[in-house]
C-alpha cells in the first residue's frame, strides 16, 4: 500500500496543530468573569519567567459599544502596553523579558456597566518552534503535490461545432 505525499502532508499539518493546540492549554493564565461598574477597574496578577510573548483576551458578551481601556503593567508598575478596546472580543500580544510578577489592569471608561471575561496568560511560544515547523513542512508538501496534480491535468472541451 502505498500512501501519497498529500496524505504525508496533512497527517504533518494535523500534528503539528494538535502539538500546539496541547501546548498552549498546559501554559499557565488566569481567567476573571465580573461586572464592571463605570469607573471601576479590575487587576489581575500572574507569574511570568524567561523572555517570551504574553496574551490577553477580553470578552464582553452583553456588548453595546461599551468602551474599556487595558493596560500591562511590568513588575515595577512600568506600562508595557496600553489599549481602548470598543469591540465584542478582543485579543492582544506583549513582549516580555524579564522574570516578574505582571499585571493586567482593565477599566471601564463607557458610561454603563460592563459585563468582561479576562484571560491573561503567557503563550509559550519558545516550545511551539518545532510543531510550527512541522505545520510549515506539511502545508509546503501539501500545496507541492496539489499543484503537481492541477498542472498534469486536462479538462476536455466540448465541441465547437454542436447543433
Amino acid at each position: 500500500m502505498r500512501i501519497s505525499s498529500f496524505k504525508i502532508g496533512l497527517v504533518l499539518v494535523v500534528i503539528g496543530m494538535i502539538w500546539i493546540s496541547g501546548i498552549f492549554n498546559e501554559t499557565e493564565k488566569n481567567h476573571d468573569s465580573t461586572l464592571l461598574k463605570k469607573s471601576n477597574s479590575i487587576e489581575s496578577k500572574l507569574e511570568f519567567s524567561g523572555m517570551g510573548i504574553g496574551y490577553y483576551k477580553i470578552y464582553m458578551p452583553d456588548f453595546s459599544n461599551e468602551n474599556v481601556f487595558v493596560q500591562i503593567l511590568d513588575k515595577n508598575l512600568n506600562v508595557i502596553q496600553e489599549q481602548k478596546i470598543n469591540t465584542k472580543f478582543s485579543v492582544a500580544y506583549f513582549d516580555f523579558d524579564k522574570d516578574g510578577t505582571y499585571t493586567i489592569k482593565v477599566s471601564n471608561i463607557s458610561k454603563n456597566s460592563v459585563n468582561l471575561q479576562i484571560e491573561f496568560g503567557d503563550t509559550n511560544s519558545q516550545k511551539m518552534i518545532a510543531p510550527g515547523l512541522m505545520i510549515l513542512v506539511g502545508s509546503l508538501i501539501i500545496m507541492l503535490t496539489s499543484y503537481l496534480k492541477i498542472k498534469n491535468y486536462n479538462i476536455e472541451q466540448p465541441d465547437e461545432n454542436i447543433s
